[in-house]
């Protein structure tokens, strides 16, 4: 089973404005409606590609309500702690000239409900996948990502981590199977420019020198990069198509390659989550089946349809 865990969910109230002006009355073109948060996201994209899994993670307030019966609708399983105060957070994006989000900050978490969410951990068994993703509200310890993969070490659990520098730098002596910094992110870790491949995968042999087993570099319009746990490098350059949202694509490729790793098949993993996250970055939302199968096939790779069932 895959578990997938969000510590702040969101309602993402995305719009669309021409001349988008400040201080002013702004007029919509276009108003969509989508539940967020990074591990979400890969939940949602992981049941596009017939894969099933459960998010894990807080809700509170009728906003909390909301994105659980959303992800049900959607056939996305959850699992998530019901806080008793607050409300989940709701982020504002705004599409125009130039992006503008506003993002909430999310309800308090208890000692008591992390606990709870402790308890929840126990269900997972040898050969479980546990996908941990995004920031952790200011109410939480940033240890928490010491700390889960801590308490889960006595099992055989496939742990995934796409969080930013000091969250990520946590997990690594857990040795995770795959860590997914985009190329902004291993720049900070590396507090270094990058400027050629050599250099991205000279950071990414650090990172597996430090623990973790695959380093799956997202670099947006380069397309990706792929250290490999037996020290083989992979690269995809990036689909063609417009960009018209940026978010959810690094979650997008964490699913895809999920879902192409299934047989253990780096190649097919990598160009499938590259195939995802590229999708993700040419729609609104989160990508479709048929989007990222219309991808696949423009670039004439072989589909492994048995991903998509």
């Amino acid at each position: 089973m895959i578990y997938t865990v969000t510590f702040n969910p969101a309602i993402d109230y995305v719009v669309q404005a021409d001349d988008f002006c400040p201080g002013g009355i702004n007029r919509l073109n276009s108003e969509k409606i989508f539940f967020g948060g990074k591990g979400i996201n890969v939940s949602a994209v992981l049941r596009e590609l017939g894969i099933s899994s459960k998010a894990l993670g807080f809700i509170a307030g009728f906003t909390g309500d909301a994105i659980e019966n959303g992800l049900r609708e959607m056939g996305v399983e959850t699992d998530f702690i019901h806080l008793k105060n607050g409300f989940s957070r709701i982020n504002v994006k705004i599409k125009s000239d130039l992006e503008t989000e506003l993002n909430g900050g999310g309800p308090n978490i208890s000692e008591e409900s992390i606990s709870e969410f402790f308890d929840k951990l126990r269900m997972l068994k040898n050969g479980d996948t546990l996908v941990l993703a995004g920031s952790v509200p200011k109410s939480v310890s940033p240890n928490i990502y010491e700390d889960i993969p801590r308490f889960i070490a006595d099992k055989d659990i496939r742990m995934i981590v796409d969080a930013e520098k000091y969250l990520l730098l946590k997990t690594l002596k857990f040795k995770p199977f795959l860590i997914k910094p985009n190329i902004d992110e291993l720049k900070k870790i590396f507090e270094t420019t990058l400027r050629s491949d050599d250099e991205i995968v000279d950071c990414a042999v650090k990172l597996q020198e430090m623990g973790a087993k695959n380093v799956l570099v997202s670099m947006a319009e380069k397309g990706a990069l792929l250290l490999d746990e037996g020290g083989t490098v992979r690269r995809c350059g990036a689909f063609q198509g417009i960009v018209r949202n940026s978010v959810g694509a690094g979650d997008a490729m964490v699913a895809g390659f999920i879902a192409g790793f299934d047989g253990g098949n780096y190649e097919y993993a990598l160009k499938l989550g590259t195939a995802c996250g590229g999708a993700a970055a040419f729609s609104y939302g989160l990508p479709k089946k048929e989007e990222i199968l219309a991808l696949l096939e423009s670039d004439g790779f072989i589909i492994d349809q048995s991903v998509f069932t």
